[in-house]
């Protein structure tokens, strides 16, 4: 390589750092000095680097890192490219400028942050490109140190995300793979979670690009416990085995790379990627086409460019099926393209449509809003008001109501002089007037049928009636259900006093609803557990957010200390509580509403 080439230089090292500020004016001093671009992020555990520039500046960078003790033995990947053309590429993969963050992750492993940090010493053992080429080779050879022993008890792990190993991954015959097909890396630890009896007792053989989502991953497995142990990963990723490999050896395709390069492959030319449309042999993801709704990048041939360019990838197919299935081109001819006209009219329901983002804006979460007892999804998006505006640049609220309609009531007392009915001449407005109520549960008592009139409550006012409301669980369960299989996905749920206590219960069936109603955090305000035996005695794991009153008498009608309560009901490390001094209401301003934002912003 002429050190006048240009190239790109990736590596990172997990160690305990303490003086950030001195290691940022490093990357800083250097970096500027050498003419490198590209993303260095820094945190409290470690370092991720990712930089471009003349291969002679390259390397008096790694001189300079090598000279910091904190440094010792990382494994820098050096390799020459083309110089990045100012384009959109270039511009998506930060290699246009210099960017220094400093971070709480490295890369962002969970989309439970919440969750006790990893111990990433407790990471598989490292096998270089040679020993892990060894034990696909021969799977039933027998290696030295705890390494893999039986083939039938070897797996292949692929770390990466979907539209990576759409174009490129390992294939060994005689070794089961695994290709998780997630999203994002984030999504990594739920996968795992959900299929960990495939790694049970296993061999599991890891692998990712240059080696740092393995660290997270494998030590997230082993922390499982007995029958996870045996975890290795290949030390410097698909890079360097393609570096010892260089005709592929059992790596297929192309690496996908997170700079200007795009992918990287091997002497063997043979194409694995295919045409979200038409389905022909195509693996360039160059023109960074995107699935409409989710923005996952995805392949889409230049002919299938040219007639549409609004996509939806596998992903958003297989779980938003009113989208139909994509089009495929049949002779040449594009039988029917799905373009932006054409998602309106195949959505079941107008509102998914108009939720589509347009081509280049950033996704917000979306999050189903559950009001509480006696409410309705007006009535609750009005209330809300202050909190949706505030949110608005990450995230979206949809409203709706509760299945269970309630009758129209008012309260009346005995005595005459304390009555609370309509005075002597006035009526109460006609229902049709009036905007129905709903609720997530009922009493037991509850018949389901609605009188068209006003009626007196059968006794005064209780604060302590939801204690009482435990029946029609299974029927709000269903609606929601359909909910989300009409006009999902969501990202998660906020539910406020009944609404809370419903998306508690959801959180509370695990894996049960898994497929049906995938959520990815809860915000429970003025919440309450029902009690039902779907809550149990396991904790919930799920990322929650519980907002409520601090002071008793505060919130006349959920106490604290039973929104505390169903905080407790949560795994330790997986909750965040936000205690405000107002009543039965979600607050908006500072530093509450910061508070909230910080919550959601993990999610992004």
């Amino acid at each position: 390589m002429s050190k006048d080439e240009y190239g790109v230089l990736l590596y990172y090292k997990f160690a305990s750092i303490t003086d950030l500020n001195s290691l940022f004016s490093f990357y800083h001093s250097n970096c500027n000095s050498l003419g490198l671009l590209g993303r260095v992020r820094l945190s409290p555990n470690g370092v991720n680097v990712t930089v471009g520039g003349l291969l002679s500046a390259l390397e008096k960078h790694i001189e300079a890192v090598k000279s910091n003790s904190l440094f010792q033995g990382t494994d820098s990947k050096l390799a020459s490219s083309h110089h990045p053309l100012n384009d959109k590429v270039a511009v998506e993969c930060g290699f246009t400028s210099l960017s220094i963050r400093v971070v709480k992750e490295l890369v962002t492993f969970s989309s439970y942050p919440l969750l006790n940090p990893l111990e990433v010493s407790n990471a598989g053992r490292h096998l270089s490109a040679a020993e892990f080429h060894s034990v696909l080779q021969s799977a039933r050879q027998l290696m030295k140190n705890g390494s893999p022993t039986d083939d039938k008890q070897l797996v292949l792990l692929d770390a990466r995300n979907l539209y990576e190993t759409r174009i490129g991954k390992f294939h060994a015959p005689s070794v089961e793979t695994l290709d998780p097909g997630i999203r994002q890396y984030s999504d990594l630890p739920s996968w795992i979670d959900d299929n960990s009896e495939l790694l049970r007792g296993k061999h599991v053989l890891m692998y990712c690009t240059g080696g740092i989502r393995c660290e997270m991953a494998s030590a997230y497995i082993r922390s499982k416990g007995a029958g996870f142990e045996n975890v290795f990963q290949l030390y410097g990723g698909i890079q360097r085995y393609l570096e010892q490999f260089p005709d592929g050896g059992f790596f297929r395709g192309k690496n996908f790379v997170f700079d200007h390069r795009i992918s990287v492959g091997s002497s063997d030319t043979s194409i694995m990627g295919a045409c979200l449309i038409c389905g022909s042999s195509y693996d360039n993801y160059s023109s960074r086409c995107r699935c409409t709704h989710c923005r996952i990048l995805v392949l889409v041939c230049d002919s299938c460019q040219i007639k549409s360019d609004a996509y939806v990838c596998e992903l958003c197919q297989k779980h938003r099926m009113d989208f139909g299935s994509i089009p495929s081109v049949e002779d040449g001819e594009l039988a029917t393209v799905l373009d932006k006209n054409d998602l309106k009219t195949v959505c079941s329901d107008s509102k998914i449509s108009s939720q589509l983002p347009s081509r280049n804006a950033p996704r917000k979460l979306r999050i189903l809003c559950l009001h509480g007892f006696r409410q309705n999804a007006s009535s609750f998006k009005g209330r809300s008001a202050s909190l949706d505006k505030k949110l608005k640049s990450i995230a979206e609220l949809v409203f709706i109501d509760a299945p269970h309609e309630l009758p129209f009531i008012y309260q009346s007392c005995t005595e005459a002089k304390n009555s609370c009915a309509p005075p002597s001449g006035q009526h109460a407005p006609p229902p049709e007037n009036c905007k129905r109520k709903y609720a997530w549960s009922v009493a037991s008592d509850f018949g389901g049928k609605v009188e068209a009139d006003w009626k007196i409550a059968n006794q005064p006012f209780d604060p302590l009636q939801y204690q009482g409301q435990t029946d029609g669980f299974d029927v709000s369960l269903a609606y929601l259900k359909k909910m989300f299989s009409e006009q999902g996905p969501f990202d998660g749920i906020l539910g406020f006093s009944q609404g809370a206590a419903m998306a508690a219960l959801l959180c509370a069936q695990g894996d049960k609803l898994k497929g049906e109603i995938d959520l990815r955090f809860v915000i429970l305000c003025s919440g309450f557990a029902l009690p039902l035996a779907d809550f149990g005695q396991k904790p919930i794991n799920c990322p929650s957010l519980h907002i409520f009153g601090s002071d008793p008498g505060k919130d006349r009608q959920i106490t604290s200390h039973t929104s505390r309560y169903l905080a407790s009901r949560f795994e330790d490390g997986c909750s965040v509580i936000i205690e405000h001094e107002f009543g039965h209401i979600i607050p908006t301003r500072s530093p509450y509403m910061d508070n909230i934002k910080d919550f959601l912003r993990r999610f992004l």
